[in-house]
């Protein structure tokens, strides 16, 4: 796909750019959540009882995430400054909405992290153990609520709330905070980001253990990190898959053009099926080149209505309903899609026109000017669109990236509980197949969490700002030149911060945890027992 850009595409480039830096940034952000809540917990296990093999564990964990939260703060930041550099436009045009949450984040939050992560890494021996138990959970707190600040600023983008648009300025400016933190969107999306976050730390915690246990080393501290992963990803993955279905009958609601993506749904209807696997394909009967469905699908019937609005019977829309104009579940009637695009260019006009007036003092004008722009702002956005095929996101990337997501999802539910089995009965002797699918799981979950990520940004496509502001009207304007050469020079940067880390992990890993003389004895009589 990069071979297609040209130089002049300073959109193109700049959706890659941000793209590439959140695919990196995000590959080392669950498994700090995850991470500092197991940390946390090994930490008081070793507080209320005593025994130093909580403690050595506890502390080798904490290296595996003191290097991963390193490197996460750096390709974090460069995320932020992005949205001043590449998209200038939609920081204007969000206002202070978007800020108001990440000025949050970075003054409670990030301060929070900073003070007590210094305490939890070098305050061993200096502090007493409450005291340095309190700065590991309050790292773990920090982390979680700079994940929810963030979060809360990416749940607007998908369904704007608690905003009103000032057409002086050309600003959305917040009206209700309340609305914005506490929208459904928002609880949904942190809620389901967050427990996928710990189950990817689940398989982590119980790949690297599952790892020592096939090297016959630490089969003591595996079997302890293997019990305690396995009851965090049961949890997890359950609360992943309860927050999965109220997330998407938020997007039903806000985002049917997603929803019928992540489904390769042409043409919807009532009692509509849900497609377990299928593939997709082009048909010359579609009206669009982007249009997919899929063929040789395995479907559960009406299980996508039941997963929209609890209703077997209710009505789901497809591509070619949302394009041609439908009445939703709820009764309101959506306007075909060239219509929108038609009201979306009266309220951009209108807002010119009103502009105008107000600087050459024609009240009258300004007046009506501005209720033709209020009339038809909730479609503004579309205005800005050429085709009608610009606003279908590409099926095929959200349609497959949502299957491997849930089927991933399917396979770490049989891992925790397997491995939970496994770790209790000491089957380390036998059984070979539980580490070795331990092991296989620890990338599954960094691709499911990427995919993850997919659905929910490349399914809202074109929009920055949905139904409001599109990629193409958000972008500064700069040279596509100096926006292909900073992609290299960050695609380079991000690439060795990667592998670095990994070097850096898998050194820590093979020198594994600290032990005491008797967990030495006992790990011996273990091993000549298998």
């Amino acid at each position: 796909m990069l071979l297609e850009l040209t130089t002049n595409s300073v959109v193109e480039w700049s959706r890659w750019q941000f793209a590439l830096t959140a695919i990196y940034h995000y590959m080392f952000v669950p498994l700090t959540l995850g991470l500092a809540l197991i940390i946390a917990i090994m930490e008081t296990c070793w507080v209320r009882t005593g025994k130093e093999s909580w403690l050595h564990a506890t502390k080798f964990w904490m290296k595996l995430f003191g290097i991963n939260f390193a490197i996460g703060v750096a390709t974090g930041l460069i995320l932020e400054f992005q949205f001043g550099t590449n998209w200038s436009n939609y920081s204007w045009f969000v206002g202070d909405i978007f800020g108001a949450p990440l000025a949050i984040e970075g003054i409670l939050a990030f301060f929070l992290e900073s003070t007590f992560v210094a305490v939890m890494f070098f305050g061993w021996n200096k502090v007493s153990k409450r005291f340095h138990l309190l700065s590991t959970w309050m790292v773990y707190l920090g982390a979680n609520i700079s994940a929810l600040w963030i979060l809360v600023a990416n749940a607007w983008m998908q369904n704007p709330v608690g905003m009103e648009f000032n057409p002086l300025t050309a600003r959305n400016e917040m009206t209700d905070f309340w609305a914005v933190f506490l929208s459904p969107t928002a609880i949904s999306k942190f809620t389901h980001t967050v427990t996928s976050a710990y189950t990817l730390s689940a398989c982590f915690v119980i790949g690297v253990s599952s790892w020592f246990i096939l090297k016959g080393r630490h089969l003591e501290f595996s079997r302890k990190s293997i019990i305690l992963g396995s009851c965090i990803g049961i949890i997890s993955i359950l609360l992943t898959m309860y927050t999965g279905d109220q997330s998407a009958r938020e997007v039903t609601k806000t985002q049917p053009m997603k929803l019928a993506a992540m489904e390769g749904l042409n043409k919807g209807g009532r009692g509509a099926d849900f497609t377990l696997v299928g593939i997709l394909h082009s048909s010359p009967e579609l009206s669009s080149e982007r249009m997919k469905e899929a063929a040789c699908a395995i479907t559960i019937p009406k299980m996508l209505s039941v997963l929209g609005y609890h209703d077997a019977n209710a009505y789901i829309p497809g591509i070619q309903d949302i394009i041609d104009g439908y009445t939703s579940e709820e009764g309101k009637v959506i306007p075909p899609m060239k219509e929108r695009m038609a009201n979306g260019e009266k309220a951009i006009n209108a807002l010119k026109t009103y502009k105008n007036a107000v600087k050459n003092g024609d009240k009258h004008l300004a007046d009506s000017s501005l209720q033709v722009f209020r009339t038809h702002y909730a479609d503004f956005g579309y205005g800005h669109l050429n085709s009608v095929d610009e606003a279908i996101p590409h099926v095929p990337l959200v349609f497959y990236s949502f299957r491997i997501m849930v089927g991933a999802g399917l396979l770490f539910m049989a891992l925790f509980i397997i491995a939970l089995w496994y770790a209790k009965k000491r089957k380390f002797g036998n059984f070979k197949f539980i580490p070795y699918l331990a092991l296989f799981c620890v990338p599954c979950a960094y691709i499911a969490s990427q995919c993850g990520w997919i659905v929910a940004e490349l399914g809202r496509q074109p929009w920055t700002v949905q139904d409001l502001l599109p990629v193409s009207a958000a972008v500064t304007n700069i040279e596509a030149t100096w926006v292909m050469t900073t992609f290299w020079l960050f695609a380079v940067l991000f690439t060795v911060l990667l592998i670095a880390e990994i070097r850096i992990m898998w050194h820590q890993i093979k020198k594994g945890p600290e032990v005491t003389a008797q967990e030495a004895h006992s790990e011996k009589q273990t091993i000549n027992k298998l």
